[in-house]
């Protein structure tokens, strides 16, 4: 009984839920069980909320039991990933700077979760202050991919992504900066997706970049995905980057989507994002996928997009300029570590010299000296002014291809997931694994993640889906079709085909 709870969707718990064929109690000591069992050579979690997340489905139960009216998706557990505030629990961004420190507020997608009334189980760890594409980043030890232990589960955001994907969390809650929630979902094989910037608030995110980072959902189905959307969506008037209006409907979109019918949708196969440096088998699910939506009635043509080209050059631009500011703030002076030298006085100059360099790790230094640079006065217009140009260009070129399609896709990610300790030494090949979920992040586009299939290596491959602003309805049709269309030639899900872990945690 309790694999079985572990194994389901969360539209398939939350009809078990609504029907009493289950409780919430039943399912959220389910998945705490799974944690218990797997998570220590996995390390998806930073920290366990075990008597919470059973205090709310406890209450889920007896609300339910009394015939009160509940969110749809009210008692199914969802895991957050520690970049995101939360009131009486630690918060550590996976940094060494923020070990023990417990926020005394909640970030307004917690409080919606909150009044939704999901159990939350706990923090998934991250690469720190979401500055990776690996999760090897986080000052409190790597996450290992759950389909094979000796590799990367993706980053920043693997520790939600390997979570969803090992079978200890129905839902989880990410964020993406420049691919975060996309690309470890395609290695995961997990649905990931960034919103439309803006259209899901920032309130309560520890910044990375202001104009980059954007929370979403990390789940098994694109309708999942789509369930949690809709609940941490909307305005906030506390973030002032809040889009004043609803988002779209999304699940109503995803239940369209699965359908298997895209009659008239034009699709564009984005060129500069399916050239070299791609892995054969990545290329090779991504055409079967062309295929499976010709066959659903889409027409798909090629289209360019010619600045896409400089889009990786220009957020390693942008993203370290705003990092180097948003970072000032961990001085040592008002939260979180503390380190006073002892080889002299301890003045606030010393003192902050001395907190960054122990708190902080080589990537987080690396891109603040980058970004300091870019922003100091004799380099700013040569560096992060040109790169803002290249930006606008960016925007342009997606706003030129939506003239002519509805929505563009790719590959999530040129290779599958590589393994732990490989790229490390080689800063520039990480970068290069962002390359085609980045622009949607300079654009503030949505884009989805679905899985494709698996590679020649036997690994899980990502399928991205873009389309524009405030238009994350057609990622989710898009998606959900293509996942219907594939998962019934497959027999099921691709994580089912996912090896098993034992309760040792190793891959059988």
């Amino acid at each position: 009984m309790s694999e079985d709870l572990t194994r389901r969707t969360a539209a398939e718990l939350a009809r078990a839920l609504a029907a009493g064929e289950v409780s919430s109690v039943e399912v959220t000591q389910a998945h705490l069980d799974r944690i218990a069992a797997v998570d220590g050579p996995v390390h998806a979690f930073l920290h366990v909320s075990d008597e919470e997340a059973l205090a709310t489905a406890r209450d889920v139960d007896r609300r339910r039991a009394a015939g009160e009216d509940l969110h749809p998706l009210a008692g199914v557990p969802v895991a957050v990933k520690d970049v995101v505030v939360t009131e009486g629990t630690p918060t550590t961004a996976g940094s060494r700077i923020l070990q023990g420190w417990v926020p005394p507020y909640d970030a307004t997608l917690v409080s919606r979760l909150k009044a939704a009334r999901l159990p939350i189980l706990g923090k998934t760890n991250m690469d720190e202050f979401a500055m990776g594409s690996s999760t090897e980043h986080s000052a409190y030890g790597d996450t290992h991919n759950p389909w094979d232990l000796t590799r990367i589960p993706g980053g920043s955001g693997g520790g939600s992504a390997a979570a969803v994907g090992a079978y200890e969390a129905p839902l989880a809650i990410g964020t993406d900066t420049g691919g975060s929630i996309r690309q470890p979902a395609a290695v995961t094989g997990t649905v990931g997706v960034k919103p439309t910037y803006g259209s899901v608030s920032r309130y309560g995110l520890i910044a990375l970049a202001s104009s980059l980072d954007q929370a979403g959902p990390v789940t098994r189905s694109v309708l999942d995905a789509a369930l949690l959307h809709e609940l941490i969506g909307g305005h906030d008037p506390r973030d002032a980057t809040s889009l004043p209006e609803p988002v779209p409907p999304l699940v109503a979109a995803a239940r369209q989507g699965l359908t298997g019918d895209l009659s008239g949708v034009r699709i564009g196969v984005v060129t500069e994002l399916n050239g070299e440096g791609y892995q054969p088998g990545v290329r090779a699910r991504f055409d079967e996928a062309l295929d499976v939506l010709r066959g659903a009635g889409a027409q798909v043509t090629e289209v360019s997009c010619p600045h896409f080209g400089y889009a990786l050059a220009a957020y390693y631009l942008i993203l370290p300029s705003e990092a180097s500011s948003n970072l000032a703030k961990f001085d040592g002076m008002r939260f979180g570590l503390r380190v006073v030298p002892q080889d002299g006085p301890p003045t606030a100059e010393r003192v902050m010299a001395a907190t960054r360099g122990a708190g902080f790790g080589d990537e987080v230094k690396r891109r603040i000296i980058l970004g300091t640079y870019a922003l100091s006065a004799g380099y700013y217009d040569a560096y992060y002014g040109s790169a803002q140009k290249v930006r606008t260009l960016i925007q342009r070129d997606f706003a030129a291809a939506f003239d002519q399609v509805d929505v563009l896709v790719s590959p999530t990610t040129p290779t599958t997931a590589f393994k732990l300790g490989e790229k490390l030494d080689d800063p520039l090949a990480m970068y290069l694994n962002d390359v085609a979920t980045i622009p949607a992040n300079l654009a503030g586009v949505p884009g989805l993640s679905v899985p494709s299939g698996l590679s020649d290596d036997g690994l899980p491959v990502g399928f991205q889906v873009l389309a524009p602003a405030r238009a994350d309805d057609r990622v989710y049709r898009v998606g959900a079709a293509l996942e219907a269309l594939l998962e019934a030639s497959w027999g099921g899900p691709l994580l089912a085909r996912a090896p098993e872990l034992t309760t040792e945690g190793s891959a059988r």
